[in-house]
């Protein structure tokens, strides 16, 4: 007997889903503003032990010699990968939650940061960049928090998306040694993060606009 496939929701969970290559749809319900916090749940816990390894991160690669030790790359890796695997975990369990959903991109940006701060300290990086970047971040916090209290919901864009592999991967082969590939992968990053910016402060602008223009209607 053929067996039903996995529900996402009310939705077939194929690999597409499952893999987040289809983001199609509307977000979850339970991720959106006003949603329970939900903080206990399978995909939040994998969150929490990426939380908890990046001062690990930190502690051995300022430990090292140059920056370059095994054991504090591969940590900055798992931490990254996480990101992946708390997604699956959500879309196969059903345990979406607005704490969730807050709680992945400040991980995210704080691993950031963590590997830029170690790559600027060691000199593994321009360091020019690195600056750029790390004030990327911080306006995407930011702005982004500004953004979600005024009423928005930040959608993770494409060029954001995709921009994610090379700058995670700028660091991880900066902290394995390998300069100049990382140097590349930076750069392209880097471009990738600025015009995903942009696309985030204009749709931003767009729902924070029309949600006053919503309020003032009754009144007029």
């Amino acid at each position: 007997m053929e067996q039903p496939p996995l529900k996402e929701g009310k939705r077939p969970l194929g690999f597409g889903r499952l893999s987040g290559l289809d983001r199609s749809g509307p977000p979850p319900p339970a991720t959106l503003p006003g949603a329970p916090w939900n903080v206990w749940t399978i995909p939040n816990a994998i969150g929490f032990v990426r939380l908890a390894l990046i001062p690990t991160f930190l502690v051995l690669a300022f430990s090292s010699d140059d920056g370059t030790d095994a054991l504090p790359a591969v940590i900055f890796a798992v931490v990254a990968w996480g990101d992946y695997a708390d997604g699956i975990a959500a879309r196969i369990t059903g345990q979406y939650s607005r704490f969730g959903a807050l709680l992945d991109p400040v991980v995210d940006r704080l691993l950031v940061i963590s590997g830029v701060v170690v790559c600027f300290h060691f000199d593994l990086l321009p360091r020019w960049a690195l600056v750029v970047l790390v004030a990327r971040e911080a306006l995407m916090l930011v702005g982004g928090r500004y953004a979600i209290s005024h009423g928005a919901v930040i959608k993770i864009n494409w060029v954001g998306r995709w921009g994610v592999l090379p700058t995670m991967s700028a660091l991880f082969f900066a902290l394995c040694g390998l300069r100049t590939f990382a140097s590349i992968l930076l750069y392209i990053g880097l471009a990738m993060a600025i015009a995903a910016t942009v696309l985030y402060f204009r749709d931003a602008r767009a729902q924070i606009a029309a949600a006053a223009g919503d309020r003032a209607a009754p009144s007029s």
